[in-house]
């Protein structure tokens, strides 16, 4: 191993291409893999923030019409409910919330109608000491202009959606809308703020409220029309949410009762478990689609290889050496070069990944016009997780051998009276 360490080292044309091709495959690799895995781990994770939770608890009924947030089938006796969880799984962080559609009135300085929009609103714990709603939505860095909700009866709008009313912090607004049980509901509140959630969607007519004050201006007194789960890991994962799902149907499931409460993975919602499942398989595509590629160029490399060494191992070969050592040696040469070229792309792919991790890049021009129920950040990421610290070595050392072994094969194709005559030309 020495000695062919020497001959890599002081012949740079058996070793440079190669250690360049492989380096340049697994940078692209580890990168890939990062940047694809951020893309599907920022999808997942800004939907459940949103939309889905890790794991969200509903009654029966609200579950089977839950794109129409049926909030006549909400959840009651929430506080209970929500405190039981809590003790039955306290690895899981629980919150209440209510969403809820209706029509922002803005009225000019004589109470007529200003302007006028619809709006999808989302009921959050925002006054309590132990909820952390506001940070998991970023609202403080969201936060455009005025400030947070301070009191009760305060409420933020989105940007887009302010400025299409002509609404400033400071003005009231009318929330007409329908109550629990159906019948008419008028509510006013004050706009203490503006946020910009980086999702066209929700900006285009989004109102955040205190979880209270919606529960008051819907007529739903302790009701939820949501629990949210979230894992204190902070990412989804099924590993977590399938005991879970298990534990909650042994304690709280009763199919014979249509109000009562039942547990939903994140990946049984919105059509999500498709990305959940390439989030956990892309690394593998990713993988077996670079080995293939570096295979092909590095075989060719081989040959080529091969043909301007083609006196080197004839000579080998005429002094006795074996064509078993000769290939085996070719076959350690080249994972000494995938080695040397896997480390080097290694560290280039996890530098890029981590700019792309720290300063991300913005897609907004190309989300203006999302309709799909995924949210898409508008500011992308890679996400570099342990296994990006090692995964290179896969394509770049199996690929370096695989191509030295399709291209050795001439070896074996050597004979003897052949290679006397080509020494004495």
């Amino acid at each position: 191993m020495r000695f062919l360490l020497k001959g890599l080292l002081r012949d740079r044309s058996r070793s440079l291409l190669p250690v360049i091709v492989v380096a340049i495959g697994v940078m692209l690799a580890v990168f890939a893999r990062g940047y694809i895995n951020g893309i599907m781990v920022d999808m997942i994770e800004q939907t459940a923030r949103f939309s889905t939770g890790h794991v969200k608890v509903m009654t029966a009924a609200y579950a089977e019409n839950m794109d129409q947030v049926p909030n006549d089938l909400a959840l009651l006796e929430a506080s209970q409910l929500k405190a039981d969880l809590l003790k039955t799984f306290p690895d899981v962080e629980w919150v209440s919330r209510i969403k809820f559609g209706g029509l922002i009135d803005v009225p000019d300085e004589n109470g007529e109608t200003r302007s006028q929009g619809p709006a999808m609103g989302i009921g959050l714990d925002l006054f309590s000491g132990d909820s952390r709603e506001a940070a998991r939505l970023n609202l403080d860095k969201s936060l455009v202009r005025g400030a947070l909700p301070g009191t009760s009866g305060e409420v933020l709008l989105s940007e887009d959606f302010s400025r299409k009313l002509g609404v400033n912090p400071g003005e009231d607004v009318t929330l007409i809308g329908s109550t629990m049980f159906g019948s008419m509901a008028i509510h006013n509140f004050t706009v203490s703020g503006t946020v910009r959630f980086g999702n066209t969607g929700m900006d285009r007519g989004t109102v955040i409220a205190d979880l209270f004050d919606v529960q008051q201006a819907l007529d739903m007194d302790d009701a939820a029309g949501e629990i949210f789960g979230f894992f204190k890991s902070g990412y989804y994962d099924d590993e977590i949410a399938g005991p879970v799902v298990s534990a909650f149907e042994d304690k709280f499931g009763n199919e014979e009762d249509e109000y009562a409460p039942v547990l939903v993975r994140l990946r049984d919602q919105e059509g999500l478990s498709l990305y959940v499942d390439l989030t956990s398989l892309m690394g593998a595509i990713i993988i077996i689609v670079f080995m293939v590629a570096m295979s092909l160029v590095l075989w060719n490399a081989g040959l080529l290889g091969g043909l301007r060494r083609y006196g080197e191992i004839g000579i080998r070969l005429a002094i006795g050496e074996d064509k078993g050592h000769v290939y085996r040696s070719m076959i350690s040469e080249s994972v000494m070069v995938g080695l040397a070229g896997t480390i080097i792309g290694t560290a280039c792919g996890l530098g890029l990944s981590w700019l792309m991790q720290t300063y991300g890049l913005d897609i907004s021009e190309f989300t203006k016009n999302a309709t799909t129920s995924i949210m898409m950040p508008n500011v992308v990421r890679s996400r570099i997780t342990p296994p990006d610290f090692f995964i290179g070595f896969i394509p770049g050392v199996l690929s370096t051998v695989a191509g030295t072994m399709l291209a050795g094969i001439g070896v074996y194709k050597r004979k003897t009276a052949q290679l006397f005559k080509e020494l004495e030309a």
